[in-house]
């Protein structure tokens, strides 16, 4: 069974203070770097969040396709806007994408309530 949205945050904050609390200087500055990428700036934060669920995509990290699809929508992105934004992913990837597709819909479809 796949993993909850809260399972998933879960999981992702345990990892990360484990890799904090072991880190050097230059993980640290980076972790932090990550999170300042996302704030609200010349782009907006809903815009980021959908260039980050575009980049995963096409890298093909499924943990990043799932947390920038929660971030996206803890920021009010609409379902459409995240469609296009994977359209976007296909054409840039191209079809070595599609598996990350499929997760990322399944992933979007949980978080709807399990429908589409």
């Amino acid at each position: 069974m796949p993993e909850t949205t809260g399972e998933f945050a879960h999981r992702r904050q345990e990892q990360n203070e484990c890799v904090l609390s072991n880190a050097d200087l230059t993980t640290k500055r980076f972790f932090s770097l990550d999170r300042a990428a996302y704030e609200d700036g010349a782009l907006s934060r809903e815009t980021k969040e959908l260039l980050g669920l575009v980049a995963s995509t096409v890298l093909r990290c499924n943990d990043c396709i799932r947390y920038h699809l929660e971030h996206a929508r803890a920021c009010g992105v609409s379902h459409e806007a995240i469609v296009e934004a994977l359209s976007v992913a296909l054409i840039a990837g191209g079809s070595i994408t599609i598996p990350h597709l499929r997760f990322a819909y399944d992933v979007l479809r949980t978080m709807d309530g399990g429908t589409g």
